[in-house]
């Protein structure tokens, strides 16, 4: 640990034993239990909405939460001598969901579930809304023809581009079909069930997020949390754990099953996740960041992503045409 970070760490009413770097953090072991060190994403606004939220949930039973720590100051943030903001994160003592592993998996969507019983936004607490998806599919889409364009006037092609032009078509008829099923679904019903009940989306519910531990499940990372559909959370956590698992039919029922018996989807629900794992969101994102990239050198990584997208998508067409009847 540097000079900066023990500077921040006397900010705060513990008794540190030790400390080791992590992820892009510190995990600081103390006499009061485990902490983590971080420097401030957040915006300012949002990170006494999050330790509202937190408490929310606490006073709901659900206590294995990665809590902001107030400093000595009483302030949910402090500032070292650089002005580099960091906050003191409660943490816990266990692992990383194993997503290749089906009784970690069916912990972390069980988990899911209970926590969406009750992850709602409480009286007075200000959250962002995420762009509504279907203008999300919208932009996504008019990008994509933006990128054809561009790679279709440009001179010299290299393996990327000409792989891209060569699966464009079937993968664009995809995101057409998928934003003309979502006009076609309740979506309009599902939105006005979420504003009415003030369901709360954690918008990064991943392995990483998700930590086993000797008291149940700890979730941790609200940081993108949102005002929003929460089947958004189950489609990310089964569109995360079937792209490790080559999108195994039997692996996603059982998923689906698992949050079911917690949480009945609603037909609606359903068709909006079979929507969601449809739209070829890996290829946008491929493409998108390819488009915003130096063009001049294209790395062997960024071709090998766009493959990878295009062979999900025909292992994604059998998992919708099994589970959902969805067929393009």
């Amino acid at each position: 640990m540097n000079e900066k970070e023990l500077e921040v760490l006397q900010q705060y009413d513990i008794d540190v034993k030790s400390t080791r770097k992590v992820r892009g953090a510190v995990l600081c072991e103390t006499k009061q239990g485990l902490f983590l060190l971080k420097e401030m994403r957040s915006s300012e606004k949002q990170i006494p909405a999050l330790y509202e939220i937190h408490l929310h949930l606490k006073k709901q039973g659900y206590e294995n939460v990665d809590m902001i720590q107030k400093n000595k100051e009483d302030a949910f943030w402090s500032i070292s001598e650089d002005e580099t903001k960091y906050t003191l994160k409660k943490w816990f003592y266990g692992k990383e969901c194993d997503n290749k592993k089906e009784s970690d998996i069916m912990q972390g969507v069980q988990n899911l579930a209970l926590l969406h019983r009750i992850l709602s936004k409480p009286p007075g607490v200000e959250v962002k809304k995420k762009e509504d998806l279907e203008q999300e599919f919208f932009r996504h889409n008019r990008e994509l023809k933006k990128v054809r364009t561009f790679i279709r006037d440009k001179v010299g092609k290299g393996e990327f581009e000409l792989f891209f032009l060569k699966h464009f078509d079937a993968m664009y008829n995809w995101a057409v079909c998928a934003s003309e099923r979502l006009q076609r679904c309740d979506y309009e019903s599902l939105k006005m069930q979420s504003d009415q009940k003030k369901t709360l989306v954690h918008g990064d519910y991943n392995y990483h997020n998700v930590l086993l531990t000797p008291t149940g499940i700890a979730t941790t990372n609200f940081e993108h949390l949102y005002e929003g559909i929460q089947i958004a959370d189950f489609y990310y956590f089964l569109r995360k754990t079937m792209e490790k698992n080559q999108w195994d039919v039997r692996l996603g029922h059982k998923m689906i099953e698992c949050y079911n018996r917690i949480l009945p989807f609603s037909p609606a629900e359903l068709e909006y996740l079979s929507v969601c794992i449809a739209y070829p969101e890996k290829f946008w994102k491929v493409t998108n960041s390819y488009y915003r990239s130096r063009k001049s050198w294209i790395s062997a990584k960024s071709l090998e992503k766009l493959e990878l997208a295009v062979k999900q998508t025909e292992e994604k067409k059998y998992f919708l045409e099994t589970l959902f009847s969805f067929h393009l």
